[in-house]
């Protein structure tokens, strides 16, 4: 495949002989387009099923997008130059998700876990943030890590840091019986590859967090993998957990992408658990690089514990949903002053990547000047109807 440089950068290493989902908006059908990707082309599946959402729960998934007719095409290598140059004139890529529900795993991590303390107790001030972390480190060790949550060994660390008036929400989450499960995004806001994420105007004190997002099923079966960008405002939720919602759901604050990866014979759930992401921040205007790795075999739980603790019998998803599973990097590089830390500036590129995933690319602007979200459910379906498309999925499979 000719592909340009940047556009080679978005793609698994092996995606020849990958199964890979995903979305692109045309602007010839003024909304999106369910696709997989086959050679050098995106091939259109909406008339299997018209949305991600509903293309996930059949259970012969790889097979069917292997042999699905080719009849409506893109080139790939065209639509990865329209994505990452933000040409929205021409067709682009898209989150490869659309009506699941976007939840989110925090805390799973022992190193992030730690980070959230330390911005609960720094009240989220940067400038306190290293004091508190030298105070942590002489208490706990890295002996922490190596602790699984909900268990006896767990138990008896609680009962030291307590002692030592160290303990914290984030700890009970982060090693207590129940992680922190919490609603991302609402449905259909997320922003794919190639797009500009947001973090508020107002915040002094934000980072990316580059995850691995499961794609669940209605009936609680993990069926595919891709990247996320959980953008977080550390400033806001150390102020006080109660700001979740505001740290953590704005304008393009959820970036996911750039395919869903199905689980086949050449990628597993366990491969998922093996995975180790990368992440590289570039500053346009100060020349700024940060890179960062989160391996999935540190992670405190597995993830179908996760997936247990988010969707059963009391918890339903009629159309699915998607997991963030958290992640171990939480940058503490200082970014100019000493001991401030890190905190993006407007113009940074975030590259988050693995081989098997591909890569996730956004550059960094503010949620007041992202582009507005306005396409919704209604939307959506309005759309859909009006290509003919809502009813082909229940035609096929009578």
């Amino acid at each position: 495949m000719n592909n340009p440089v940047a556009g080679s950068r978005v793609l698994p290493e092996n995606y020849a002989s990958a199964t890979l989902v995903g979305r692109i908006f045309d602007p010839a059908d003024a909304g999106p387009t369910v696709v997989t990707v086959r050679g050098d082309l995106l091939v259109d599946v909406s008339r299997i099923e018209p949305t991600v959402s509903m293309l996930l729960e059949r259970e012969d998934l790889p097979e069917l997008l292997a042999n699905a007719a080719s009849e409506r095409t893109w080139g790939l290598s065209e639509v990865l130059d329209a994505t990452l140059g933000q040409d929205y004139s021409r067709p682009h890529l898209l989150a490869p998700v659309d009506l699941q529900v976007i939840k989110a795993a925090g805390v799973t991590f022992v190193h992030s876990m730690l980070e959230r303390v330390i911005e609960e107790r720094a009240a989220g001030d940067s400038q306190r943030a290293e004091g508190i972390r030298a105070q942590l480190d002489a208490v706990i060790g890295s002996a922490i890590g190596s602790v699984r949550p909900g268990t006896q060994e767990a138990a008896a660390v609680k009962d030291v840091l307590l002692r030592e008036g160290l303990w914290s929400q984030y700890l009970e989450v982060g090693i207590g019986p129940d992680p922190e499960i919490f609603t991302k995004a609402p449905v259909l806001s997320a922003v794919g590859t190639g797009a500009a994420i947001g973090v508020l105007a107002r915040s002094t004190w934000n980072n990316p967090e580059p995850e691995l997002a499961l794609a669940v099923t209605s009936t609680g079966r993990a069926v595919g993998a891709m990247l996320a960008n959980d953008v977080n405002l550390r400033d806001f939720e150390g102020r006080s957990a109660l700001l979740l919602t505001e740290a953590k759901d704005n304008n393009a604050s959820c970036a996911l992408g750039p395919f869903i990866r199905i689980f086949d014979d050449s990628f597993s759930l366990q491969s998922a658990r093996t995975l180790d992401i990368e992440l590289q921040v570039h500053g346009a205007t100060d020349g700024f690089e940060m890179t960062g790795t989160s391996s999935m075999s540190a992670i405190s739980r597995d993830l179908l514990d996760l997936v247990g603790h988010a969707w059963g019998p009391h918890h339903q998803y009629p159309d699915g949903f998607v997991l963030l599973t958290g992640t171990l990097f939480a940058p503490t590089q200082d970014r100019g002053e000493a001991g401030a830390g890190f905190t993006h500036h407007e113009g940074d590129t975030v590259v988050i990547s693995t081989p098997a995933l591909g890569s996730l690319i956004n550059t960094v602007t503010t949620s007041e000047a992202a582009p507005d979200w306005v396409f919704g459910i209604s939307a959506l379906m309005r759309n859909l109807a009006g290509r003919g498309l809502l009813s082909t999925g229940a035609e096929l499979r009578a």
